[in-house]
């Protein structure tokens, strides 16, 4: 990494005025995540309601996509710390060139992985799940494959109009969206309004529905706003940009697969469950969907940092940056201790919102998800510290090392304490759990004592 120069720097920011501009720029990317995981929490609770084997089933089915997607994704991440990087530089043609190519990589990869989920019923069965859940979850994945076009399109945009700084737009576009998924699985899964009852494909169909209205309105906004026009994001689309193309795909594959081993970590407790029972998985998807909840918070602080440590580090004003970051790291630590204080106070309360508690199955759920709550406000700090480091890092165009970092810390230390703790020690799902936690633990800690010895901090 290139050192960072600090001459003709502007005045030093005061820690307040930090916390006033991440805020500003991280609230409403904050409400976007929350209103994005919400479409997902909604599902949950809707199918809760229809259905114990079709909760089951769509938990593996969203993991499923919701692995592939992470994967694609990283070409998003890749956007956000270049396109900061370029405005922080002064650089508009840059912006353009990025965005564009990011496009192309998304709509590539999301071509590519769709016939991946369309045979996904086997697949699920060789990895020792249930056969009929196994079944269900194939059902809900061939219809929801259609919406991995326009969910990586969304990415994208989100990203360009996050590092331009245009993130309320993100947020209502994003609640609009949440609006859209709770009507249509009221009318699709459970056939109202003269609807016929959809169940699972019903869930997936409002899914695909509500992810083209979005991406239709991102795309309307990103390319007719007076402001944005000089950007001229489509401006002869069709045409490659090959410097462009390889420098956000060397940029965002390993964003991806850092993400990946983070996500594969959680897919694979999601089908480790599944061999310890169906009621087990279903209060392990109920209580991942609460964790992942708060966990939105920190992602959308963490992605505020990567565009303020993104225009730092174009600018090359490295107080700055260092200074961003820690007021960045105080707040995402702030909410993690509000969070356990909450899993562990009403663990009851929070997991009884998913469940229709007249069905005989609702009790034994609910006590195995309060354990599994507890251990996850356990790794509340570890999981903060790990992605708030993660969005430090790509600010400054850091990827290949945290991937690494990743991928040894979460499947050679993780995965490796989770199926120990779990089936050989005999924890069981607390014991899985609590193996997520240690490979969060080492992940967190290593990537953040990177960022802060890092060449991008000193001073030439």
């Amino acid at each position: 990494m290139t050192s960072l120069h600090t001459s003709l720097a502007p005045a030093r920011l005061s820690y307040a005025a930090h916390a006033r501009t991440l805020l500003a720029l991280g609230l409403p990317l904050i409400g976007s995540n929350l209103a994005q995981m919400s479409l997902h929490v909604t599902d949950t609770i809707m199918l809760g309601w229809y259905g114990v084997p079709e909760l089951a089933s769509v938990v593996l089915g969203s993991s499923y996509f919701f692995f592939l997607f992470i994967l694609g994704s990283g070409f998003s991440y890749a956007l956000m710390g270049r396109i900061s990087a370029a405005m922080g530089a002064g650089d508009e043609v840059q912006v353009r060139r990025d965005a564009r190519m990011g496009l192309w990589l998304s709509l590539i990869f999301a071509c590519a992985v769709i016939p991946v989920m369309a045979v996904s019923g086997p697949v699920l069965r060789a990895l020792g799940q249930d056969p009929a859940l196994a079944d269900l979850a194939q059902d809900y994945l061939r219809v929801a494959m259609w919406g991995m076009v326009p969910a990586l399109v969304i990415a994208v945009l989100k990203a360009y109009l996050s590092a331009l700084e245009r993130t309320q737009v993100v947020m209502w576009v994003t609640l609009w969206g949440l609006a859209l998924n709770v009507a249509l699985n009221w009318v699709l899964i459970f056939g109202n309004l003269g609807a016929p009852e959809m169940g699972v494909r019903g869930a997936a169909l409002a899914s695909v529905l509500v992810q083209i209205s979005t991406a239709s309105l991102l795309m309307i906004y990103a390319v007719r706003v007076p402001a944005l026009q000089r950007f001229n994001l489509l401006q002869r689309f069709w045409k490659p940009d090959w410097e462009a193309f390889f420098a956000v795909a060397r940029l965002g594959l390993p964003i991806g697969l850092t993400s990946l081993f983070e996500a594969g970590l959680f897919q694979a407790s999601a089908l480790m469950m599944g061999w310890i029972g169906t009621v087990q998985l279903a209060a392990h998807g109920i209580a991942l969907e609460l964790a992942s909840l708060t966990f939105m918070v920190h992602m959308g602080l963490s992605n505020a940092a990567t565009v303020r440590t993104g225009r730092a580090f174009g600018a090359r004003d490295a107080v700055r940056l260092r200074d961003g970051a820690v007021v960045a790291l105080a707040m995402s630590a702030l909410f993690g201790v509000a969070t356990i204080g909450l899993f562990l106070g009403l663990p009851q309360l929070l997991i009884g919102a998913f469940l229709d508690l007249d069905n005989p199955d609702s009790a034994e759920i609910l006590a195995f998800g309060t354990r599994l709550l507890a251990v996850a406000a356990l790794f509340q700090l570890f999981d903060a510290t790990q992605v708030m480091a993660l969005g430090l890092l790509r600010g400054v165009h850091d990827t290949r090392v945290p991937m690494w970092v990743a991928g040894s810390g979460y499947w050679l230390i993780g995965m490796p304490s989770s199926y120990l703790l779990a089936f050989q020690f005999g924890y069981g799902g607390v014991g899985l759990w609590l193996g997520l936690v240690i490979g969060l633990a080492c992940v967190g800690l290593t990537l953040i004592v990177r960022f802060w010895r890092g060449p991008w901090l000193r001073l030439s």
